[in-house]
C-alpha cells in the first residue's frame, strides 16, 4: 500500500511538473515576447515580428475600420518615411506574401492615422465596437472655431482626435475636416479638465500640437508587414507637408466684435470691390502655384484678413509678400499670360523689388519681395518722382496656413507682430487716409537711386 502511494504521488508530481513548464512557455510566448516587441520565430522564414504589441494593435485596428467602412489612411511619418526609401518594392507586394515585419514592429508609443470625417457614416457605433473588441478609447471634441462667437451655437462640438490603446501600444486617429478651401483641416488636441492625462504619453504625438491643414490627398492601397492600407499616393508630398502644416483660424470672434462697433460697408461699390479684389486672389494664388513661389497676405490685405476676416473695402488692392529667395525670372510672364499686364516695377532683386499688375476694375496686385537681416526682415518702396528709396522693417516671421476668400493660403504665423510693425498699435481703428511713405511706423529712408539707375530700377507701364 505503502509502495502504491509513492508511485501515485510520484506521477501527480510529473503530472504537476510538465502543467507548469506548459504555462511557462504559453506565458513567454503571449505576454513576455510581446512587451519585447518580438514573436517565437517557428522555423526558418517564419514571420519574424509579427507577433509585436504595435502590428498586432495595428492589424486589430485595421480589421476594426474595414468591418465598419471607416475610411481610415495611414500618416505616420517614421512609417512613411520606411516606406517611401523602399517605395517601388512595398507597391508590388502582394497580401500575405511578406515575410518580415519591417515597418509596424518598430518598437513606438504611437501609430497614426487620419479620418476624412465627411465620409463616416457611423461614429458612435464604430467606437462602441472598438472597446468591444479590447480598445480603450479617448475622444478629444472641440466646439468648430468658425462659430466662434456664435452663442446660439455654442454647444455644436466636433471630433478632433481619437486615442485608442490596446495593450502598451496606441493608435491617434486624427479627424480630418473639409474646408471650403479644397483642402483638410485637423483641430488642436487640448485635454480636457477631467480626461486622463497619463492615458498615453501625449507629449509624444506628432500631430495636433497646433491646428494643421493639408492639400487633400489622393490615396493608394499597399500591402504593409501583411495589412493592407490606404497612404497618399505622393507621400512625399505629404511628408513635406507635415512640418509646415500649421494653421492660424481667422479670429471670427474679434471680426464680429468689430462689426459691431464699425458698420461694415455693404455698398454696391463695397460689394464690387470685394468680388473683384477676391477673384484677383485667387488667380494670382494659382498663378504663384504653378511657379512653386511662397507668398503670404500682406499689408492691407493681411490687416484685413486679421482685423475683420474680410477684404477692406476702401483699400483698393491686394497685396502679397514674397521672400526674395523665392523670386523666379519668369513671374512677370506668367502673370501677363493670364490676363494681368505689369503696371509698374521698381527696384532690382539685390535691393527694393517690387512688382505692380493691374487686374480688372481698376483693382492693383501689389507683390512686396522682402529681405532677411541678421535681427530683422525688410521690404523696399520707391517714390517713382523723385527716385527716394524706403524700407520697411519687420521682425522675423515664419509662414502658417489659414482659410482666406474661401481659399487656403499663407500668412505670418508671428502676426500680432507683423501687423503691429506695419500699423502700430491702434491697428483695431479703422484708418482711410494711408500715407505709405509717412504712415507706417516701420518705415526708414533708405537713400536714393542714382540717375545711372533709373532706368533700371524705376519702369512705369
Amino acid at each position: 500500500m505503502s509502495r502504491i502511494n509513492k508511485n501515485v504521488i510520484l506521477a501527480l508530481l510529473t503530472l504537476t511538473s510538465s502543467a507548469f513548464l506548459l504555462f511557462q512557455l504559453y506565458y513567454y510566448k503571449h505576454y513576455l515576447s510581446a512587451k519585447n516587441g518580438a514573436g517565437v520565430s517557428k522555423s526558418k522564414g517564419s514571420q519574424i515580428g509579427f507577433d509585436s504589441t504595435q502590428w498586432r494593435a495595428v492589424k486589430k485596428f485595421i480589421m476594426l475600420t474595414s468591418s465598419q467602412n471607416v475610411p481610415v489612411f495611414l500618416i505616420d511619418p517614421l512609417i512613411l518615411e520606411l516606406i517611401n526609401k523602399d517605395f517601388e518594392q512595398v507597391k508590388n507586394t502582394s497580401h500575405g506574401s511578406t515575410s518580415e515585419c519591417k515597418f509596424f514592429c518598430v518598437p513606438r508609443d504611437f501609430t497614426a492615422f487620419a479620418l476624412r470625417y465627411h465620409l463616416w457614416k457611423n461614429e458612435e457605433g464604430w467606437f462602441r465596437i472598438a472597446e468591444n473588441m479590447g480598445f480603450q478609447c479617448l475622444k478629444i471634441e472641440s466646439k468648430d472655431p468658425r462659430l466662434d462667437g456664435i452663442d446660439s451655437l455654442s454647444g455644436t462640438e466636433i471630433p478632433l482626435h481619437y486615442i485608442c490603446r490596446l495593450a502598451n501600444h496606441a493608435i491617434h486617429l486624427v479627424v480630418f475636416h473639409e474646408r471650403s478651401g479644397n483642402y483638410l483641416w485637423h483641430g488642436h488636441l487640448r485635454l480636457k479638465g477631467r480626461m486622463d492625462r497619463k492615458f498615453v504619453p501625449f507629449r509624444k504625438l506628432q500631430f495636433g500640437r497646433y491646428p494643421g491643414a493639408f492639400d487633400r490627398p489622393e490615396l493608394q492601397q499597399i500591402t504593409v508587414d501583411g495589412l493592407e492600407v490606404l497612404i497618399p499616393k505622393d507621400p512625399v508630398h505629404f511628408l513635406e507637408e507635415i512640418p509646415h502644416s500649421r494653421f492660424i483660424e481667422c479670429r471670427y470672434k474679434e471680426a464680429r466684435a468689430f462689426f459691431q462697433q464699425y458698420l461694415d460697408d455693404n455698398t454696391v461699390e463695397a460689394m464690387a470691390f470685394r468680388k473683384s479684389a477676391k477673384e484677383l486672389l485667387q488667380l494670382a494664388a494659382r498663378t504663384l502655384k504653378k511657379l512653386g513661389v511662397r507668398f503670404w497676405l500682406s499689408s492691407g490685405t493681411c490687416l484685413g484678413w486679421y482685423r475683420q476676416c474680410n477684404i477692406i473695402p476702401y483699400s483698393k488692392d491686394v497685396d502679397l509678400g514674397i521672400f526674395i529667395q523665392d523670386y523666379k525670372s519668369d513671374i512677370i510672364s506668367a502673370f501677363q499670360d493670364v490676363g494681368l499686364p505689369l503696371k509698374h516695377k521698381f527696384g532690382k532683386v539685390e535691393d527694393s523689388l517690387e512688382l505692380s499688375f493691374q487686374g480688372k476694375d481698376d483693382v492693383k496686385l501689389d507683390i512686396f519681395f522682402f529681405y532677411e537681416e541678421t535681427d530683422h526682415m525688410w521690404n523696399g518702396g520707391t517714390q517713382a518722382k523723385t527716385g527716394k528709396k524706403f524700407k520697411y522693417l519687420f521682425p522675423k516671421f515664419t509662414l502658417c496656413w489659414t482659410e482666406f476668400v474661401d481659399m487656403k493660403i499663407h500668412v505670418p504665423c508671428e502676426t500680432i507682430d507683423y501687423i503691429e510693425a506695419n500699423y502700430g498699435k491702434t491697428w483695431k481703428i479703422p484708418v482711410k487716409t494711408w500715407d505709405w511713405k509717412r504712415s507706417p511706423p516701420n518705415v526708414r529712408p533708405n537713400g536714393v537711386w542714382s540717375i545711372s539707375e533709373w532706368d533700371e530700377v524705376i519702369q512705369l507701364y
